[in-house]
């Protein structure tokens, strides 16, 4: 039987000492500095966590590939504003997570551009907006049993997702080191942010991606998660840095990014 505690106490991370660009940041910095712990102490411990900022500051995307997995996209003609809106929304999160990965660069002990170039400089990205409908309470049933999962237990494929989740819909459960479910409650103002596949293996295992999944709740609930993917054909092995000694001591298995996705795609979808 699963165990479900009522919190998880992610911690809380600003992240903006790091909304530089690389060349601007410098690691010896003590906001900086401070950041880069609580990455790696979040990204070890749990492989989620909460991040927020001020003041963003946009910049011009890069060309996004996306391959076998591309076609236009099909934007609704309501509500008004939608497509627009929704552009904005991922240039803004691509800036956000290149960020983030810049801290994340530096807490393995790496550069903070170790992630841009042939790895992720070019990065392949999914946003969804996906509706949860709330749990049915059927004639007879015990209305105090475990709610339905909404989505079942996984990791992420990728890199890095943020996820912007319903203010007042408690939904999300983590499950950490110990066997337990939490649940990811929604904080005003920041995005629950989780490392991936692809992070685990650059990283070596130091950052192990996390089980997660959906729980319906009474209220129909709306997430917004967006993937910060890599390169598409980026060769993913575990970086110089994470491997520790002489000779090849990774633990990880290598693999083609792009393979990997439309492989779990044709598997889990098609």
């Amino acid at each position: 039987m699963d165990i479900v505690t009522s919190s998880s106490s992610l911690p809380i991370i600003d992240i903006g000492p790091l909304r530089k660009q690389p060349s601007l940041l410098d690691p010896q910095d003590l906001e900086v500095e401070k950041v880069i712990k609580q990455l790696d102490l979040a990204c070890k411990e749990m492989g989620f966590f909460y991040v927020f900022f001020k003041e963003f500051e946009l910049q011009d995307p890069a060309a996004l590939l996306a391959k076998p997995l591309m076609a236009p996209n099909q934007w609704p003609a309501h509500p008004k504003g939608f497509q627009p809106l929704f552009e904005q929304y991922i240039v803004e999160m691509t800036d956000l997570a290149r960020s983030i990965m810049q801290g994340i660069a530096l807490a393995l002990g790496g550069p903070c551009d170790a992630f841009e170039g042939k790895r992720a400089g070019n990065p392949f990205w999914i946003l969804r907006v996906i509706g949860y409908p709330p749990k049915i309470d059927l004639p007879g049933s015990d209305k105090d049993q475990e709610p339905e999962a909404g989505c079942a237990a996984h990791t992420d494929y990728g890199l890095l997702t943020l996820v912007n989740q319903d203010a007042d819909v408690t939904a999300l459960q983590v499950k950490n080191r110990d066997g337990e479910w939490l649940w990811v409650e929604p904080v005003a103002g920041a995005f629950v942010v989780n490392i991936g596949d692809m992070l685990k293996i650059w990283s070596n295992g130091i950052y192990p991606s996390t089980l997660h999944r959906v729980m319906n709740q009474s209220k129909y609930r709306v997430s917004v998660p967006f993937f910060y993917e890599p390169n598409f054909n980026a060769y993913v092995e575990p970086l110089e840095f994470c491997i520790p000694g002489a000779g090849d001591n990774s633990t990880c298995v290598p693999v083609i990014y792009g393979k990997h996705v439309v492989t779990k795609v044709l598997t889990n979808f098609g």
